[in-house]
């Protein structure tokens, strides 16, 4: 039992848009049982473009009912069939948020006659509906009003219903099928094909640009679950549609794919990555010689092609490490703007700074333990290589911090008990860093010691 559906809306995304026209045909699987079709006020106007693409304008909706007040009968008219639709997953999200609105739950099972075409009927120039309409003699009565797009659709799918020799149909119903839920122009054996493996994942847009990268224990398992579940709003609607190949690179643990997740993002810019764009810390503590010759130590937001002496997440954290930076270096505090106030230097009555501020030491010598302190500081900052799995059992990831940076990646064949400081980085591939590779490397580092090769 099939409800064979179409609707014409406001455009876009189901969770800001509306629904201007739908109709549903109820079909047996041999012959159609009845129809329903009906002008929807949408809540919103309908823009130009639509207008003239459908026919269907704001004055001819003015008095059609809202979808709630339909709501109850479309719900009687599709419970218990499987949802068919020309692209199913996009009239599906809408007829289903709109239900959702009205308090009723769409669970119904759904058929794509652009998959099942596909499929079934090889070949073909194109499988847009009017192309198809086209190239198989199909009539079409309205073409984008939803009562002729959708009587075209049911004459598709008995074609579909007549050639389907293989099974094509059911295995799509087939619990666990991910056909149903898949981006219109992935297919599944894309999905197959990759491995239980940790590493990173790359989805492509038609022209393989790569539009979003992402991490996994499990890659089949993580690519799956983004289709699982296809919200209603916006962005994730934007993303399933453009999505049309899905490329993967194995790794040898999580934390790896972690780490090349981040170069990767900063490497292709994906437009559908959000989030780590902005992970970067916006602060910076920098040195800098005045116009008297003095160096003075500020805390400042990033400025690009200035590299800082230490980058910090945020202002209060930057003072309290610039305080204690500077009391335990004993410096100036009114030399690195953390005394603003004309009353007596802090750091003179608690006994570190030495004078400079009132002329009691020179230039050259305050610059000198400037420098000092900052050289100390680079000493403290580590230098290690941190030993992970690799690709395949007789290999390991290495990852390199120096001075307290990430520079770069490679792999090796020894392990870190038997690896050679003095030659590790001649087998790493530098790769730049940022504070959220720098933060996952080095909390591992210091959670298992036993990973770490001290350089």
């Amino acid at each position: 039992m099939y409800a064979i559906v179409d609707i014409e809306t406001t455009v876009g995304h189901a969770n800001a848009n509306g629904i201007t026209e739908i109709a549903v045909i109820l079909h047996d699987g041999e012959r159609e049982e009845g129809r329903y079709t009906t002008l929807v006020q949408p809540g919103y106007p309908i823009p130009r473009y639509v207008a003239s693409l459908t026919g269907i304008t704001d004055a001819m909706v003015a008095s059609a009912p809202p979808f709630g007040e339909i709501a109850d009968k479309v719900f009687r008219l599709l419970k218990g069939r499987i949802f068919v639709a020309h692209n199913v997953n996009f009239d599906y999200s809408f007829v289903k948020y709109h239900l959702e609105q009205a308090g009723l739950d769409l669970t119904e099972p759904k058929l794509c006659t652009v998959r099942l075409s596909r499929k079934v009927l090889p070949g073909l120039p194109s499988y847009s509906l009017g192309n198809l309409c086209r190239s198989l003699g199909i009539p079409v009565e309205g073409r984008h009003r939803a009562i002729g797009d959708a009587q075209a659709t049911s004459i598709l799918f008995e074609k579909i219903l007549a050639s389907d020799t293989e099974g094509h149909i059911q295995a799509m119903l087939r619990t666990g099928s991910r056909e149903a839920y898949l981006p219109l122009h992935m297919d599944a054996s894309q999905i197959d094909q990759l491995p239980h493996a940790p590493g990173v994942y790359y989805f492509h847009d038609a022209k393989d640009k790569v539009i979003y990268v992402g991490k996994a224990v499990n890659l089949r398992k993580r690519v799956v679950s983004h289709f699982s579940n296809n919200g209603t709003g916006r962005r994730k609607q934007e993303f399933i549609r453009k999505v049309h190949r899905i490329s993967c690179q194995p790794l040898g643990s999580a934390l790896v794919a972690s780490v090349m997740e981040s170069i990767e993002i900063k490497r292709l810019w994906p437009v559908f990555n959000y989030s780590q764009k902005r992970m970067e810390f916006p602060f910076g503590i920098y040195a800098y010689e005045d116009r008297r010759g003095l160096l003075r130590l500020t805390l400042e937001r990033k400025r690009r092609h200035l590299i800082p002496i230490l980058s910090v997440p945020n202002l209060n954290a930057g003072y309290a490490m610039l305080r204690s930076w500077v009391r335990e270096a004993g410096l100036c505090p009114r030399h690195a703007f953390l005394q603003k106030s004309h009353d007596e230097c802090i750091g003179i009555t608690d006994g570190y700074c030495k004078g400079v501020c009132r002329d009691e030491e020179s230039f050259e010598s305050y610059n000198e333990r400037v420098r000092e302190a900052i050289s100390a500081l680079d000493q403290r900052l580590p230098s290690f290589a941190l030993f992970e799995p690799g690709r395949t059992t007789d290999e390991h990831t290495v990852m390199m911090m120096e001075k307290g940076e990430f520079t770069g990646m490679g792999y090796v064949r020894e392990s870190v008990d038997q690896a050679d400081p003095a030659t590790i980085r001649e087998q790493v591939t530098p790769y730049p860093g940022n504070e959220l590779i720098k933060s996952i490397v080095l909390k591992e580092a210091e959670a298992h010691p036993e990973k770490v090769l001290r350089l």
